[in-house]
């Protein structure tokens, strides 16, 4: 994976104040958990700030009245303070916790709404786990940090400024002993905290690639033991596990030096107060209540220091993730529709009638009755040029069969089609139009797209066969089943259409899986419709049941074949022979055997091998 992918795993010397707040302002339009949040972390710190005033209180008190103290009111006050506390901390909680979850709800919504968008070319540079990490842990890890950091460090800052004017207040001399100790603590507490954090990210990726590990073992079980890999596996889990091993005990080592260097401050702080405020006491300078409330003050100040030094050491930690989720909300698609399509669809929602239903949203014909290829050229992001000058033109209900080398451009020619990219130079037309001046929805809604390796969601049958037109009755389900010969395999399961298939299809075999995705493809009732090499994955068998089908739906479609298994084409209205990004030959199956090129090359080729490898299957049938 390249370097741009691990850039979550680097830790920034430097807080990006801008990243941070555009993380923020996201929190904004939930004030109605911020501002409680704000006004509870403030009162929380009062009240933290206020039993060491009500200790002083009491002491004075008992100290000049002795048993005729009024511990009633004592009793009160500390009873009131306590309970005022504890609604903070239960209102605290629930703000924080519906901040934090809103939050991570809204980012995972809006980036999943942005993938939705994106263009094949910004998934073709960004692997799944990367783009996964995005949707979960990092929004996960930014709204936590964004609610209840923000809970920290308002309480923190609350809690610091009012001890610090505490001490002021009541001896500033004294006061600036204890403050004294705050700057060295707060270069410790810096270095240790980006230590620490670094070991923890090293356990957490050692973690990851355990888990990993794990996976690929349970997976490749069977590949293991026939290759007697056992051993050699194991010393690789192992050599993973030692350096986990050793990154969490360089964590536990760090965290036993940090916290005690914390504490001998804490109590270096309160020993100054002790040994200075205790002369002040004797000498009658400063009462004893006001030397108690000076020593809790004192260990008590670096707490919240502490915390505002570990969540400023996580905010920076959590900068690259932040950064990789923020360009995600502001990747711009880079096909999508026009200005000038999008005041068409506008104005044409106003006034087309909803009985004009042969318009298309924007008001232009709905039939596509002519697609051109007009030199067209392209290129993927960071590649050779895979088409040339590319010149192509295909009437409603012609099928065009695409065949040759791999790396040739047949996948890329449809790709264009369905408008997944974009010519680099050249137009791709509609019925004379350039596809761009075009809605990209409505144009991507007529497509109907079998791929070698079909895809099952999780569901029933009917689901998925549904999944393309979710009106679609039952019966109309069943018929676009029986078109392609698929509802005699699914009445014979268990629940018929109500069965299920599985995570992935996986309670189906490859052919049952294709016929479920051409009834999908077949139900959409689509004009333009693709076939990429959909029967090089299944049976003879089941190629026959397709072949049966494909009658129906080519009728009255554009369609596009891509196929290694030229039985498939040989009734195609045109093959071409697309060779480095050109047409090498074009015409009939007849006329291209005639030809004796390329393609006739090709087609003897595989019919000679079918028919060597069915005069081995009746051999060993015998």
């Amino acid at each position: 994976m390249s370097a741009q992918f691990h850039q979550e795993d680097e830790f920034k010397a430097r807080l990006d104040a801008g990243l941070w707040w555009k993380i923020f302002r996201r929190a904004l339009h939930l004030k109605r958990y911020l501002i409680p949040l704000f006004l509870t972390a403030v009162i929380i710190a009062m009240c933290d700030a206020g039993f060491a005033h009500i200790t002083r209180w009491v002491i004075d008190g008992v100290v000049r009245h002795g048993a005729h103290a009024p511990f009633t009111r004592y009793i009160a006050v500390y009873l009131a303070v306590t309970l005022t506390l504890c609604a903070g901390v239960w209102l605290f909680i629930e703000m924080a916790g519906n901040i934090s979850n809103r939050l991570a709800h809204d980012i995972r919504r809006d980036c999943f709404d942005r993938l939705q968008e994106l263009e094949f070319a910004f998934f073709d540079t960004r692997p799944v786990g990367w783009l996964i990490t995005r949707l979960t842990s990092d929004c996960d890890r930014l709204a936590r940090i964004i609610a209840w950091g923000f809970l920290d460090i308002v309480w923190g800052l609350s809690y610091v400024t009012m001890i610090a004017a505490s001490l002021l207040i009541m001896n500033w001399k004294l006061g600036l002993i204890v403050i004294g100790i705050v700057p060295p603590l707060a270069v410790i507490s810096k270095f240790f905290q980006k230590k620490m954090l670094l070991s923890a990210r090293e356990i957490r990726k050692f973690n990851s690639q355990i888990t990993a590990g794990y996976n690929e073992s349970i997976q490749g079980v069977r590949t293991t033991k026939t290759l007697v890999r056992e051993g050699e596996n194991l010393g690789e889990f192992q050599q993973l596990s030692a350096q986990m091993f050793n990154a969490s005990v360089l964590n536990a080592r760090q965290n036993a030096v940090y916290f005690p260097i914390v504490a001998t401050l804490g109590s270096l702080a309160a020993g100054l107060a002790l040994w200075r405020g205790g002369y002040l006491t004797i000498g009658g300078a400063m009462s004893l209540g006001t030397l108690v409330a000076f020593i809790n003050f004192a260990g008590q100040f670096f707490n919240p220091i502490n915390q505002l030094a570990q969540k400023l050491t996580e905010m920076q930690g959590a900068q690259a993730a932040g950064e990789r989720v923020m360009d995600l909300l502001a990747t711009v698609p880079a096909i999508k529709d026009s200005p000038a399509v999008l005041a068409r669809l506008a104005q044409s929602k106003i006034q087309t009638p909803k009985s004009k239903i042969e318009s298309a949203p924007d008001g232009l014909p709905q039939q596509i009755g002519l697609i051109e290829f007009r030199n067209v050229t392209f290129r993927y992001e960071s590649g050779p040029v895979v088409l040339h000058d590319f010149n192509l033109t295909v009437r409603a209900g012609e099928t065009i069969a695409l065949v040759g080398p791999s790396g040739g451009g047949k996948s890329t020619i449809v790709s264009l089609v369905c408008r997944f990219y974009e010519p680099v130079t050249g137009q791709i037309l509609l019925n004379g139009t350039d596809y761009r001046e075009r809605p990209l929805h409505w144009l991507q809604s007529q497509l109907g797209i079998v791929l070698q390796t079909p895809h099952l969601f999780k569901g029933s049958v009917r689901d998925n066969i549904r999944y393309g037109r979710l009106d679609a009755t039952d019966a109309e389900v069943e018929t676009a089943a029986r078109l392609v010969n698929a509802h005699e395999f699914i009445v014979r399961m268990e629940h018929g259409y109500d069965s299920s298939v599985g995570e992935g299809g996986n309670r189906l075999s490859t052919g049952q899986r294709q016929l479920l995705s051409f009834a999908r493809a077949l139900l959409a009732n689509p004009q333009i419709f693709v076939m990429d090499e959909a029967t090089s994955s299944i049976d003879t068998e089941t190629e026959q049941l397709i072949q049966r089908g494909l009658e129906t739906i080519f009728t009255g479609r554009i369609s596009f074949v891509i196929a290694h298994r030229l039985s498939t084409i040989r009734r195609a209205d045109r093959i071409l022979v697309i060779t480095q990004g050109r047409i090498e030959e074009n015409g009939t199956h007849e006329e291209l055997l005639q030809q004796r090129g390329h393609y006739y090359a090709l087609y003897t080729s595989q019919f000679r091998r079918e028919r060597e490898e069915a005069v081995l299957e009746g051999a060993t049938g015998t």
